[in-house]
């Protein structure tokens, strides 16, 4: 190409032999990438094939039943999926899983090493699972391991930097970092002396706090609550299923010995023995009230039913066509708290929300008035018995999907923006009120001439006033601002040219988005409501939406 011509193409002044030349070897260029992105692909099925075949092979020996209309795809990009290769059917049983094949403290090898140091829950269990993994081939949990990635891609395994970066500004920011602290602290006081002071020697390196944090991340991921004398555990095959939100196609139950069996079936009442998904903190105890250590019980259950009390179901609750993905639901869980307990979110969730810190609101009244006066105003709306939600040491009020807060949010903007005599009414009045929403009540009747009884409760279109809706929009400022420089438009753009396998970035992406869109609709419900409230202060109207909850 350097000898050709320079005012012409280079394959335009060469020789035909040195085109075909250059052609053949262009070719064998392209042939050859393709032969090794096809050597790799082909790598790749293949170890997912026999990771698959040696799972099969080991649940076979577990004495779990799987349905033949199942069917395992093992994605190297997106992991393991469940699919349908029949028709199936509501009240189908696909599985069955003994709770012996089922890795929990009381299984594990190492569980005289677990009891003697007191550990239970996340610990003992943590603990239990890299005691396994240590025995590689040698535990009895090698064939169901071996299918695990080594980690879960939880916020919780990121690096400090990673989530700096990704997570700035979302719900998750603040909850992580305080997660991954007390997890440390967890792993310093508890795990690091086990390892030197148990009976059997043990590898440190297994008990690491890297493995500790894997740990965590598959068991907050993939752990299920068993029963009462198991507690929660891994339960190979049923943590396979992907999840759905609204979805659910297949339930999982465990059978206990006092239980009606037609409540085990009846998909209505069925949430009491249902095998609850355990993440985070978010753990729904089992009602299963007699292990399965009452063995004479059982057994008298199991002639009459004809179920096993030993055994875990895996029982379709919605008609799947063949080929389709079957799929779990983990809950009813906004996108924060799925990237925070799972690793991944979806697109268009309904069950989104955005908190509105407490410290925010106060921090948008001191720029208003005085510290004194902000405190005041907030010990008020205290003594009417209203708060927020609450989560460890943080108070917060949420901002639902589409857009509307709280109305413990509004009442608390209300009581701050209220004229110095009528505050001071109220403060008088809550001495002596029988109910402490007829306080407010007292006002709003005043303010806008309307017949209050003390049976009435607050409304939350009388809550918002033009100055209300004016503190929403600045508190809808303040919430972005925590975001950062860059707009929703670019991160809107940056998730275009993102692709699914950065999955901290596409996910985190998600996250910050969803949330900015719900900021938009609460502003978007502030200012609708200041044009309401000016209507209704002109034509002397008023329409009731919404009640105010009393603690």
């Amino acid at each position: 190409i350097a000898a050709a011509d320079e005012t012409t193409s280079p394959l335009v002044s060469w020789p035909p032999g040195n085109i075909l030349l250059l052609s053949l070897l262009t070719c064998f260029v392209s042939i050859n990438k393709s032969a090794k992105s096809f050597s790799a692909s082909y790598c790749l099925f293949m170890h997912a094939s026999r990771r698959l075949r040696a799972f099969k092979r080991w649940m076979k020996s577990q004495g779990i039943q799987c349905s033949h209309t199942l069917d395992f795809i093992d994605c190297p990009q997106q992991g393991i999926s469940v699919g349908a290769l029949s028709d199936l059917h509501e009240g189908d049983v696909v599985a069955k899983i003994p709770k012996t094949a089922c890795l929990t403290i009381k299984t594990s090898g190492a569980r005289e090493m677990i009891e003697s140091a007191g550990l239970d829950g996340y610990l003992g269990l943590s603990v239990a699972l890299m005691y396994e993994k240590s025995l590689a081939q040698d535990s009895p949990w090698a064939g169901y391991l071996q299918l695990l990635p080594p980690q879960e891609c939880l916020p919780l395994v990121w690096t400090l930097g990673e989530v700096d970066s990704f997570l700035s500004g979302t719900e998750l920011h603040k909850a992580i970092k305080e997660d991954k602290t007390l997890m440390y602290e967890d792993w310093k006081e508890n795990i690091l002396p086990l390892v030197y002071s148990a009976p059997q020697s043990l590898n440190p390196s297994s008990f690491s706090v890297k493995e500790y944090f894997a740990a965590r991340s598959l068991i907050g991921s993939r752990s299920f609550q068993i029963d009462e004398y198991h507690g929660f555990g891994m339960v190979p095959m049923a943590d396979l299923f992907n999840h759905k939100t609204g979805a659910e196609d297949v339930h999982f139950t465990s059978v206990s010995p006092n239980q009606e069996y037609e409540d085990d079936v009846d998909s209505e009442n069925g949430d009491n023995n249902e095998l609850s998904k355990i993440s985070g903190h978010d753990k729904r105890d089992s009602t299963c009230e007699n292990s399965y250590i009452h063995s004479d019980s059982e057994s008298d259950y199991s002639s009459v039913t004809g179920e096993d009390p030993m055994m875990l179901q895996m029982i379709m609750v919605r008609e799947v066509k063949s080929g389709d993905e079957v799929f779990n639901t983990y809950g009813s869980l906004g996108n924060a708290a799925l990237l925070h307990r799972y690793g991944f979110t979806e697109a268009n969730n309904p069950f989104d929300i955005v908190n509105i810190d407490l410290e925010l609101v106060l921090k948008w009244g001191c720029s208003l008035f005085s510290s004194r006066y902000c405190r005041a105003r907030l010990s008020l709306w205290r003594r009417i018995n209203i708060s927020g939600s609450v989560s460890e040491n943080s108070e917060y009020f949420e901002v639902s999907s589409d857009g509307e807060p709280e109305l413990e949010l509004l009442t608390l903007l209300y009581i701050m923006l209220l004229p110095d005599d009528t505050c001071h009414k109220l403060d008088i009045s809550i001495c002596t009120a029988d109910k402490v929403s007829a306080n407010i009540g007292m006002i709003l009747s005043e303010k806008h001439d309307i017949t209050w009884s003390t049976s009435s409760e607050i409304s939350k279109d009388l809550l918002l006033t033009e100055k209300v809706c004016r503190a929403l929009l600045a508190l809808a400022d303040i919430r972005e601002s925590c975001y950062g420089s860059k707009s929703i438009d670019e991160d809107v753009e940056a998730l275009k040219r993102c692709c699914m396998t950065e999955r901290k970035l596409y996910h985190s992406l998600m996250l910050r988005i969803s949330e900015r869109r719900i900021l938009e609709k609460f502003r978007t419900y502030a200012t609708a409501g200041a044009q309401i409230q000016t209507f209704q202060d002109a034509n002397g109207t008023s329409t009731t939406r919404k009640r105010l909850k009393k603690h």
